[in-house]
């Protein structure tokens, strides 16, 4: 089955394959506003929806941006093999069925009103790339309102502009089409949580005494110069909007001129918005300030997830919790 890319049209349409399921599909439907509004409602592809369904079931894509990717080949695996379906990578009609009944069978996409709270920010605009100059902000904020509802969708800041072409992401008022991500549960099965990070496959699992999966997400993991340290850690704390260490000495890309310095708090600070502390030194589960790179870079040896998936992370994982690096 191939995917379909996503595109723009006037009058709604689905795309084949979405046109293929029954009628009562949630993928096959528009909200009421979009129907009843003069609004170029984009066409469902298999793939965005298959993202915004994925992230609801709690099987992460990372960041939605509407692509066949690699991160969404995994996450299907993923939820594939927790849910005894063939692990194909594809969108078959199996899958499809489930994926519905584990999202919830609600549309993926919905309507927003940007709120006066949301425009208002705060937000810094001008980020230099240096870290040194990064520190003498007074914070790490979003850049822009579009980059904040990109994050608060878990969604590529493109795609949103390619969903609403006629927005200006900039005032109160404005009414968008968006991914329809909701919040997940927290889960703390009676035998505990076990996080467990794979390198050969970029991703971080949530699992129970019995290996089941219970969440899943894409993540960066190391390089050549800084390898993920393969061993059993356990978790020391949960910091929310952590401040930035940077040590210099510690980066092996670093300029070596330059002094230690404390990076403010913010969603583009270098760990992004919660630090998950581990017992290996130097070490911790993070967000990061760069979404689309999750599952496709490498790092400098933690572990970074997108701010959302790792916020959700931190709201299971306690002091004590194990961790796995295989």
């Amino acid at each position: 089955m191939r995917w379909m890319k996503l595109v723009l049209v006037l009058p709604v349409l689905v795309s084949p394959q979405l046109r293929a399921h029954p009628q009562e599909n949630a993928t096959d439907r528009v909200t009421q506003e979009q129907r009843a509004g003069d609004i170029a409602a984009p066409v469902l592809s298999e793939a965005l929806a298959a993202q915004v369904m994925l992230d609801r079931a709690g099987f992460s894509p990372g960041e939605i941006d509407g692509e066949p990717g690699s991160n969404l080949k995994r996450a299907l695996v993923a939820f594939q093999t927790s849910h005894d379906l063939t692990p194909t990578g594809m969108m078959d009609q199996g899958t499809w069925q489930r994926l519905q009944q584990e999202a919830g069978n609600q549309p993926p996409l919905t309507r927003y009103t940007i709120t006066s709270d949301d425009a208002a920010g705060p937000f810094t605009p001008d980020i230099p790339t240096d870290l040194v100059e990064q520190s003498k902000l007074a914070a790490l904020d979003y850049r822009s309102l579009l980059e904040s509802l990109g994050e608060r969708f878990h969604t590529n800041p493109a795609l949103l502009k390619t969903l609403n072409p006629s927005a200006t992401f900039t005032k109160a008022g404005e009414s968008l089409t968006v991914p329809a991500v909701g919040s997940l549960k927290s889960i703390s099965p009676p035998s505990g949580v076990t996080v467990v990070v794979t390198k050969a496959t970029s991703s971080l699992t949530l699992e129970d005494a019995d290996h089941h999966v219970l969440f899943h997400a894409p993540v960066t993991t190391g390089s050549q110069h800084d390898p993920l340290p393969i061993g059993q850690w356990k978790v020391n704390g949960v910091q929310q909007d952590p401040q930035f260490h940077y040590n210099p000495a510690l980066f092996w890309d670093a300029n070596p001129a330059h002094s230690q310095a404390r990076l403010p708090p913010g969603p583009n600070n270098p760990v992004g918005t919660v630090w998950i502390d581990l017992s290996k030194e130097h070490y911790g589960i993070h967000g990061t300030p760069e979404p689309s790179k999750i599952g496709h870079v490498e790092s400098h040896g933690c572990v970074r997830l997108t701010n959302w998936d790792a916020e959700y992370v931190a709201t299971i994982v306690k002091p004590g919790t194990r961790v796995i690096f295989k």
